[in-house]
């Protein structure tokens, strides 16, 4: 299997991860999206707006999906009309194990802003499935946890600078956590361009992979 087989991206940090061994659909910080296929798992890193969407939760939830979010995402994903079966609360350093899929949380935080302080306990994730780990690191700048990160088989990562790293640091990033892949997020929406894509792609070499919005690598 390609390390980006079945990963689509949806634009700003959102992904849907289609896994075809398991035949389980991942969605990761929707945000602004056109799926509709339902979620069995939605991983929220934390609770500002264009991270945890609730119209983008309400589109792709059925009664089984299981929604992993950090606790200031709660009350908000409580009040949806959907009936979930189960939220799960994230926090970093926890193992879980949902429809068969074995989900790390990892740290993402600020060193250098205060948008994303430390203390709040926000999350990035690393799902392993279909013989893969693929990180997603959240809103994070280059922090020291990520020499921690091993045996990625793809890394997303947040380049648009401002709330997250920018282009240099998540370069650095990779060099830390040596992913077979690596692709850029968190840009061309909200915050960063497709220059801060190039850029990355530029001093990360044949490792980048600057996705196409929209486009499932498995299917191309």
């Amino acid at each position: 299997m390609q390390p980006l087989e079945g990963i689509t991206w949806l634009g700003h940090a959102g992904f849907k991860i289609s896994a075809v061994k398991s035949n389980r659909v991942i969605y990761i910080d929707p945000y602004q999206i056109n799926e509709t296929e339902k979620a069995d798992i939605i991983l929220i890193t934390h609770g500002h707006f264009d991270h945890c969407s609730l119209p983008d939760i309400q589109r792709i939830s059925k009664p089984e999906t299981v929604i992993v979010a950090t606790p200031d995402c709660q009350s908000r994903i409580a009040s949806l009309s959907v009936e979930f079966r189960e939220l799960k609360i994230a926090q970093p350093g926890i193992s879980l194990e949902i429809k068969g899929v074995r989900i790390e949380t990892v740290p993402a935080y600020n060193t250098d802003k205060h948008f994303h302080p430390k203390e709040d306990e926000l999350v990035g994730y690393i799902i392993n499935l279909d013989s893969r780990r693929i990180y997603h690191a959240g809103d994070t700048d280059l922090i020291p946890e990520m020499k921690n990160i091993k045996n990625i088989d793809v890394a997303l990562l947040p380049i648009g600078g401002t709330y997250t790293m920018n282009a240099e640091e998540a370069a650095e990033a990779v060099k830390i956590i040596n992913p077979k892949a690596a692709v850029p997020m968190h840009y061309g929406s909200v915050v960063g361009s497709d220059a801060d894509a190039a850029r990355f792609k530029g001093l990360v070499g044949e490792k980048a992979v600057v996705m196409e919005e929209g486009v499932n690598r498995g299917q191309r």
